[in-house]
């Protein structure tokens, strides 16, 4: 898990209407400029006269998103996009699917990586698990909150956390329980039976976004769910075979039902935060994220983790893991906005499924798994649902939302955006 640089009183007098040039038939470009001054007071100038994609936008607008006045113009539509670099498999042969390929599985390793930590901090006796990622929040909040307030002014954050603040704290209380609960899954149960649970998050998004966001899959991308679904069963038959479970659970049905609680908790998260990222600035996102996410967080460890806090073992090597804990969360909330607004939450979740197989090769040198062949099978199954899921989708594919308009009027320009790509035709992210 972007558009403003200042927000002032002066937004409520900003001209909103804009002036379309008429353009000829067949359609070749749509050009929009915004009437009256080029500035307002207590604002910057409009995107197009920076040319950055994360410079310049309106007021702080959550439902409508930002004017199209206030972002360069769109120069070509989907329908011309679909004419010039459609076709079959348009989607999978564009650089932009092996981008979020790449970065998927990036975010998948990385994951892993805190998994490995959160069970190897259980295993020298410290299990705090609200305390644990407290210190994402922390640093989260200093880079993101603090480069929104410059962006912003200080006044225009505490206008943004008037009017928006509500919807932040939800998106911060849904991720903080997914890492509490996902995090004390792991003083109960084994890596391995904790990361199989996490299938269930995309069943949660897949959901959420049929209901809420008006989301509709193509049978292909079902398909492709199914298959890389079926990876993961094969995970789980080769734990049964080799008894790669990484040893005995403490409690094995309450670890797994922790497990499950926190991917439902991810699977709403996410959802939301693909939805607020396709129309805000990432900075302001995560910036907001990181700051309820640290009071929520905060109270929460205050509360439930003194015991545990009081029992844990402090050394070196713990502070160790707690720092490497700490970087790689705070790399994962960075560049997962970037997923959510090239692909979408579900191809998300279905990108760390390939957590279980990369989990598995940690395991093999961290605690000493053996790897089963079916693993090897399991990873290409779920890596060819990635190419099914997008067999027949389109030029922009999910990175064009339904909610943002036929040509993401309603969306932010920002890096990875499909309305960047109708600005710019030619940009790759």
């Amino acid at each position: 898990m972007s558009k403003v640089t200042d927000v002032d009183e002066s937004f409520a007098s900003r001209a909103n209407d804009t002036e379309i040039e008429p353009i000829e038939q067949p359609v070749e470009r749509i050009t929009v400029k915004p009437k009256g001054n080029r500035y307002s007071p207590g604002a910057s100038s409009s995107g197009s006269s920076h040319g950055g994609p994360e410079h310049s936008h309106g007021a702080v607008e959550m439902v409508g998103g930002p004017s199209p006045a206030e972002q360069p113009p769109i120069q070509t539509t989907e329908a011309q996009l679909e004419r010039e670099k459609g076709g079959r498999f348009a989607f999978v042969k564009r650089p932009q699917f092996w981008i979020v390929l790449g970065l998927s599985q990036a975010l998948a390793i990385t994951q892993t990586g805190t998994n490995t930590l959160t069970t190897l901090l259980a295993g020298v006796g410290t299990s705090i698990p609200a305390f644990q990622s407290l210190f994402n929040y922390v640093l989260l909040t200093l880079i993101y909150t603090s480069f929104t307030i410059y962006k912003y002014g200080f006044k225009g954050w505490l206008r943004l956390m008037y009017k928006d603040g509500w919807r932040y704290f939800i998106l911060a209380f849904f991720d903080v329980e997914g890492n509490y609960f996902t995090v004390l899954a792991y003083r109960y149960t084994t890596i391995l039976s904790a990361q199989l649970i996490n299938f269930w998050a995309i069943a949660v998004v897949v959901m959420i976004s049929l209901l809420f966001l008006k989301v509709r899959y193509h049978i292909a991308q079902y398909a492709g769910i199914l298959i890389a679904c079926g990876g993961l069963g094969l995970l789980v038959a080769s734990d049964h075979i080799t008894g790669s479970n990484g040893g005995p659970a403490l409690n094995a049905v309450k670890g797994d039902l922790f497990a499950l609680v926190g991917a439902t908790c991810y699977g709403l998260s996410n959802v939301w935060e693909e939805y607020l990222v396709s129309k805000r600035p990432m900075y302001e996102v995560i910036g907001q994220l990181g700051f309820w996410g640290f009071w929520i967080n905060g109270v929460q460890a205050a509360i439930f983790d003194k015991a545990s806090f009081r029992a844990a073992t402090w050394n070196g090597k713990v502070g160790g893991y707690l720092v490497g804990y700490t970087l790689l969360l705070t790399w994962f909330y960075s560049a997962a906005p970037i997923v959510f607004r090239m692909a979408s939450a579900a191809f998300f979740n279905i990108g760390l499924l390939t957590g279980n197989f990369w989990g598995v090769v940690v395991g093999t040198q961290v605690f000493h798994y053996h790897v089963h062949y079916l693993y090897y099978i399991a990873f290409v199954l779920i890596i060819g649902g990635h190419f099914v899921y997008y067999g027949t989708e389109g030029v922009l594919a999910e990175a064009k939302k339904p909610w943002l308009g036929e040509n993401q009027e309603g969306g932010s320009d920002g890096l990875g955006t499909a309305r960047r790509q109708l600005e710019r035709p030619s940009v790759i992210v």
